[in-house]
């Protein structure tokens, strides 16, 4: 509550409110209210008490399914008495989604370091949705922008850990969540995935590292046998480039910044922070809480657009894949 995130909700309905699949704010309203006043924008609001309320005012202003917040609000100022709220707001978007009251969850950004404080006890987002989705679910995050897809086979854990856990198991597991969230949720009859190498140069026939041909070569390996449109391992150093990028729906990378860095390189304030493998849609905008401008009116929309945007896009794909 103390980032951007209310601020960019608000300014990005102010673009999207004749364009977009309606949606809905879970907050309190008097903060939202609080918000738009202190920051002098003109984005209308409206208590909804069921989300089928949404539909039919969002055209004229931003429905807001109002939840009472703990814990005092400044900007740029975390406060851990607000991180049960925090929680709670995101166990509501998935328990209404579950429902089928909402057709995906579009999350804002969480200041991580003050839930972990409160006992929060997942790594982070996307753990947390895994959990909240029931045993059968596998997250896997995807980030993606215009002409790219990524998918880092590790997330939110350190450099060395991610190497000593990269097994053909988990590049497989994670692949084929990849590919068929493609076909559902993407309407990609035949998806293509590119795997990348490790190592520099894809470890040069093992002169630079045997990761390649002990671990990469034998996953892709597995999922050729299995019929997927696999190739690889690919040297990250030419994997993204604007004339390989026409190549493949997305791009298997080994570790988070291999496959950060060229997204947020791309199209830094448009990215999308997508998790795959739930029962239920879920998408983000690729940026964190950015206290520093919090409050200063200088926050930009775009990456929350592009998120809003996805979202209904990957519903109506699903809804046609369960015809």
């Amino acid at each position: 509550p103390a980032g951007i995130g209310t601020e960019i909700t608000l300014t990005a309905w102010q673009s999207s409110h004749d364009t977009c699949t309606p949606y809905f704010l879970i907050d309190d309203f008097n903060r939202v209210e609080k918000v738009r006043n202190d920051l002098n924008i003109d984005t209308p609001l409206c208590v909804i008490e069921t989300p089928s309320e949404s539909v039919e005012v969002f055209n004229d202003s931003l429905p807001v399914l109002s939840r009472l917040r703990s814990g005092e609000t400044v900007f740029g100022q975390p406060n851990t008495q607000t991180a049960l709220s925090v929680i709670s707001s995101i166990e509501t978007a998935v328990q209404l989604t579950l429902a089928g009251e909402a057709s995906g969850v579009v999350t804002n950004p969480i200041q991580k370091s003050i839930l972990y404080k409160a006992g929060f006890e997942f790594p982070g987002h996307t753990e947390f949705l895994g959990a909240l989705g029931g045993g059968d679910s596998c997250p896997v995050m995807m980030l993606a922008c215009e002409g790219l897809r990524v998918v880092p086979i590790s997330v939110h854990v350190g450099l060395r850990q991610a190497l000593d856990e990269l097994s053909i198991d988990l590049i497989a597991k994670q692949s084929r969540v990849t590919w068929q969230a493609l076909r559902r949720d993407f309407s990609i009859d035949n998806p293509k995935l590119a795997i990348a190498g490790l190592n520099p140069h894809a470890g040069e026939d093992g002169a630079m590292g045997l990761e390649e041909s002990d671990i990469i070569l034998p996953a892709i390996e597995v999922l050729r046998a299995e019929g997927l449109d696999v190739s690889g391992p690919y040297p990250p150093d030419t994997l993204f480039t604007e004339r390989t990028r026409t190549r493949y729906d997305a791009a298997i990378c080994m570790y988070h910044d291999q496959a950060l860095i060229p997204i947020k390189t791309l199209d830094f304030d448009g990215g999308v922070n997508i998790t795959l493998g739930l029962p239920f849609i879920r998408t983000s905008p690729d940026h964190g809480t950015a206290l520093e401008i919090a409050g200063k009116g200088e926050a930009s929309p775009r990456s929350l657009l592009s998120a809003l945007r996805i979202a209904g896009e990957m519903a109506e794909c699903r809804a046609r894949s369960s015809e």
